[in-house]
């Protein structure tokens, strides 16, 4: 059987990627970890880079903005549109780049508890194939891999 708290990828026809990620704290503490300013500023980013703004307004309709600094100083930006929040089992938000932005990708995060805490499943639909493809050429595994275990330490702080 496979380990829940190990990161699993897979595809979702042309446009979706599903990621799972197991963590042994209860759902609520991990919605709570995605969603409150406080907590999000402590674990966001890949290694070696600071979020520097967390704007959140968690309400269906409300908009959030994160920036977070690299350790060469430049800046990369996001925001997006809750479309749905029901803590502590889903969010549903779009999600744009500031510094390349090919258009939106929406983002379903569910929370599920477990018996070692709380499966995060994780799907993105990109605007296009090609955006997806170069998503996952860049990176994506290893990124979200550094990120949830930035994220387990967090919860073990």
């Amino acid at each position: 059987m496979a380990d829940s708290h190990a990161l699993c990828i897979s595809l979702d026809g042309d446009l979706g990627v599903v990621m799972t990620r197991g963590f042994q704290a209860p759902r609520e503490r991990v919605f709570d970890a995605f969603t409150q300013p406080d907590m999000l500023r402590r674990w966001y980013g890949p290694t070696g880079w600071t979020m520097t703004v967390c704007d959140i307004d968690l309400k269906p309709g409300g908009a959030f903005r994160f920036v977070s600094r690299r350790a060469d100083g430049r800046d990369i930006g996001q925001f997006g549109i809750y479309r749905e929040v029901s803590r502590p089992g889903r969010i549903v938000f779009t999600e744009c780049w500031e510094q390349w932005n090919p258009g939106e990708t929406l983002v379903t995060h569910v929370f599920a508890d477990d018996d070692r805490g709380t499966l995060l499943t994780t799907t993105m639909r990109f605007p296009s194939k090609a955006v997806r493809d170069t998503i996952l050429k860049s990176g994506l595994e290893h990124s979200c891999t550094d990120l949830y275990m930035k994220l387990d330490a967090f919860f073990t702080e």
